[in-house]
């Protein structure tokens, strides 16, 4: 199953590193990723791969939300489907 997960925030040394340590430990797969920084706000969009990690979707928001805690980011995970319906038109 796919997920998108999206982090938001003011830009800082080792935000790509945690969030990609983070979803490497749980055995997610980064399929793609964007991330731009706009006047000192960094913004990253990623295409991830949750099938394999042993953690349920729910599990791994609270890991994110809480990584996103420590570094004074949102880190947000949703399944594809789910982000996909939101963002139509």
């Amino acid at each position: 199953m796919n997920a998108i997960v999206t982090v938001i925030g003011k830009d800082k040394v080792g935000i790509i590193a945690g969030v990609c340590t983070l979803l490497a430990e749980n055995n997610v797969n980064i399929l793609d990723i964007s991330q731009t920084i706009l006047q000192g706000s960094f913004t990253m969009v990623m295409a991830v791969d949750v099938a394999k990690s042993a953690l349920p979707v729910g599990e791994l928001a609270e890991k994110l939300d809480a990584l996103g805690r420590e570094l004074e980011i949102s880190i947000r995970i949703q399944r594809e489907e789910i982000f996909d319906a939101m963002h139509r038109i």
